[in-house]
């Protein structure tokens, strides 16, 4: 078999066994506990399908595009010895990949058009848009500066336990001015913008950054991006809805 065939289909093994729960707890409940026939069933098993294979093609594709351009960036900007052009390049990676994150531009639709039916601002398209956009970059300039404290902290070697606890101290003291309207939105900020797009390519930056500088340990250094990225916008949007 050939070796690219043969990695498609382990892949497709694996996502088949990992939506395999799924697919038994939803079965479980609508035919024991509500003892319902299933609706659409023919639907519903080509719906399965289409989401197999599109997780399996999206796995391969980090794998194979994602993974390795994120390293070898993150590497060649190391070896090029420019703090400033390193810098810029992790925060205007972390804002590229946020502002076109599926998770975060759903959130934001969905809050745009609560604030608008709560009558925080005008209900109408343009403020909706508004809002949304405005929640979306706050978002995205929240996590390009994360990447960058992140990779300050690679470089440097300072200890990411640090950096949570006094985010989550910060993230607390918001929490108690911020308007009430705005606490929910802002916690599930951060929790979506670390999903499809980010998570990938921010990973490998942060293992590429510390597989390339001496004395830096990739399981130790590498990670740790993930979390600060999540911290950041419930700051930012906390703030963002007091100025709003």
């Amino acid at each position: 078999m050939n070796k690219e065939l043969r990695k498609f289909y382990i892949a497709l093994r694996n996502s088949s066994r990992d939506l395999l729960p799924i697919v038994l707890v939803v079965l479980f409940f609508q035919l024991v506990v509500l003892q319902q026939s299933i609706p659409a069933a023919g639907d519903l098993v080509v719906g399965m399908l289409f989401v197999v294979l599109g997780l399996t093609l999206f796995i391969r594709g980090l794998e194979m595009g994602l993974f390795p351009v994120g390293e070898s960036l993150a590497y060649d900007f190391s070896r090029k010895g420019s703090l400033f052009w390193l810098l810029s390049f992790a925060f205007t990676l972390g804002c590229g990949t946020t502002v076109a994150e599926p998770a975060l531009i759903a959130v934001a639709s969905e809050a745009a058009k609560v604030a608008a039916e709560g009558g925080v601002i005008l209900d109408s398209p343009e403020a909706r848009k508004r809002y949304a956009l405005g929640l979306r970059y706050t978002v995205a300039i929240s996590v390009g500066l994360a990447l960058v404290i992140g990779v300050l902290r690679i470089l440097r070697g300072w200890p990411v336990q640090y950096l949570i606890i006094g985010g989550y101290l910060i993230i607390v003291f918001l929490t108690t001015l911020a308007p009430k309207e705005i606490i929910g939105i802002a916690y599930d900020s951060g929790g979506v913008t670390t999903s499809t797009i980010t998570v990938p390519l921010v990973t490998a930056l942060g293992i590429g950054l510390a597989s390339s500088i001496k004395g830096r340990n990739p399981m130790v250094d590498g990670f740790g991006l993930i979390a600060l990225a999540s911290l950041t916008p419930i700051m930012f949007v906390m703030v963002y809805g007091m100025l709003m």
